[in-house]
């Protein structure tokens, strides 16, 4: 580029007030400054840009091509500045988020309807999916953080806020009735029907873990990709059921599921906020962020 770039802005400002006084009075500057940013302009370009008649300061015929083209960049300029304020007050902007079904539905939604309620300019873009996808996708920096079921292992870079517990429990149906009511011996799941989510599913993974570290080792009868088909198979006596208990409360209140009892209960885990600690999150996100996992929570997020 030629020209400075604030020689630019008097040009602008010179030909739409029409005067060297009225510029100078819009851009809180002097006149003679204004003067002086003009002859800049007309040396760095080789061109004279201005002439001085009885109606004031007019463009020349290259005074006039030059402003068609000044005029789009300022009011640019002046549109992104005025974009920019938007996201910075939240008017607009946009948050992306990676989640699983269980993570919206017992987690996230609420503070979405909220966040909604208070800033309805903003959008969101949520990638549904299990937390090795979520992680995937928040690694290769294509969300702004991940909503996540545990326990996961913390990586450099990677910051992990617990925001709320969860339990797996084992459910079941009338026809294995005759198992609930008694403390069980975990080596029961090896001889009943199991339902369980995929093997790929950290849910499913977490739970295999801890069982085979007790030496039982499960091979589920029926393998489904979400946990309300675990219910769901569960309800029609197909077998016993693994799911987190939030997805089956309203069954175990009516009493149309209960929850088997073992001598070894499997440990809580926790809904994990996932982000990357070097930032690139929008504005928009980072208010988000905190309304997730403001920092006096102190980890469960109850």
């Amino acid at each position: 580029m030629a020209a400075n770039l604030e020689y630019y802005r008097v040009f602008y400002y010179v030909v739409r007030c029409g005067s060297a006084t009225r510029a100078a009075a819009a851009l809180s500057l002097s006149q003679p400054a204004v003067s002086q940013s003009l002859k800049q302009l007309e040396q760095a370009l080789g061109v004279k840009l201005f002439v001085r008649t009885a109606r004031g300061i007019l463009p020349t015929a290259e005074g006039r091509l030059l402003f068609s083209y000044v005029e789009k960049g300022y009011e640019q300029f002046q549109a992104g500045e005025k974009r920019l304020l938007q996201m910075r007050n939240l008017e607009c902007g946009e948050i992306t988020i990676g989640a699983s079904d269980m993570t919206l539905r017992f987690f996230l939604l609420p503070y979405l309807e909220r966040f909604h309620e208070k800033y309805p300019g903003v959008r969101f873009q949520i990638t549904n999916g299990p937390t090795p996808a979520t992680m995937a996708l928040l690694k290769e920096g294509k969300i702004d953080f991940g909503v996540v079921s545990g326990p996961l292992e913390s990586a450099p870079g990677l910051r992990l806020v617990p925001v709320r517990s969860l339990q797996d429990v084992f459910v079941v149906g009338r026809r294995f009735a005759e198992y609930v009511g008694i403390r069980q011996p975990l080596s029961l799941l090896e001889r009943l029907p199991l339902i369980t989510l995929d093997a790929e599913t950290s849910s499913r993974r977490y739970v295999q873990r801890f069982l085979e570290r007790r030496g039982v080792h499960i091979r589920p009868e029926f393998e489904l990709s979400t946990s309300d088909m675990i219910v769901q198979f569960s309800l029609r006596n197909l077998g016993v059921g693994c799911v987190v208990r939030d997805f089956t409360k309203k069954e175990l209140d009516s009493g149309e599921l209960m929850e088997l009892e073992f001598e070894e209960s499997l440990p809580a885990r926790h809904f994990l906020v996932a982000a990357d600690e070097k930032g690139g999150k929008s504005l928009a996100a980072q208010e988000l962020l905190r309304m997730l996992a403001p920092e006096d929570k102190g980890g469960d997020g109850k």
